[in-house]
């Protein structure tokens, strides 16, 4: 399996990073896309060495201005994408054909092709447009899904909580998570 994962300006870069681990232990070909604004974040978030961690967990990375790329084509395959985190205007862009980076062009893709496109929104309250814009990707057929933790898997660390939200999300792009998914067992 193929899946594609973007990383995008928002806060949560811990997010993406257990995301390509995830997918990593689970024999996924993952291919990396970071935007500029995602870069900053990395390295605010996860600290210096964090972009070159995260780059490492990826199969292969590309680079945002590579419109040429091979994740740029529906005809290259890839199965799935998660855009982890997702910041307001990667999700805006998305939502209306802007594909103008390999980020959005790659999201563009898994659109038109019907395929699984996971977007992990961060932003906090949020605006109309913000909720426009998840409408219109919902329709479109992607799964627009706020990285809330699953409090009640009682989780006990922030990576707890980052583990279980991303175990969701590797399970939403097709792929079995195995323990890292608490799965409800009822009351």
């Amino acid at each position: 399996m193929r899946v594609v994962v973007g990383i995008s300006g928002a806060s949560g870069a811990a997010l993406g990073r257990e995301v390509l681990r995830q997918l990593g232990a689970a024999n996924v070909e993952t291919h990396l896309v970071v935007t500029a604004g995602g870069e900053r974040t990395i390295a605010h978030e996860l600290g210096p060495d964090g972009l070159a961690e995260v780059r490492r967990l990826a199969t292969f990375v590309h680079d945002i201005d590579d419109l040429g790329a091979s994740i740029a084509s529906g005809s290259f395959g890839a199965e799935a994408m998660a855009v982890a985190p997702c910041s307001m205007r990667t999700l805006s862009a998305l939502a209306h054909g802007f594909g103008d980076n390999l980020l959005t062009r790659a999201g563009d893709v898994m659109l038109k092709e019907r395929r699984r496109l996971v977007l992990l929104p961060r932003e906090a309250p949020l605006t109309e447009a913000h909720l426009k814009s998840m409408l219109m990707l919902t329709r479109m057929g992607a799964m627009v899904a706020p990285p809330v933790p699953p409090f009640y898997a009682k989780p006990e660390t922030i990576d707890d909580m980052i583990r279980e939200m991303a175990a969701r999300v590797v399970s939403w792009l097709g792929v079995d998570p195995g323990e890292a998914l608490t799965r409800w067992q009822g009351l």
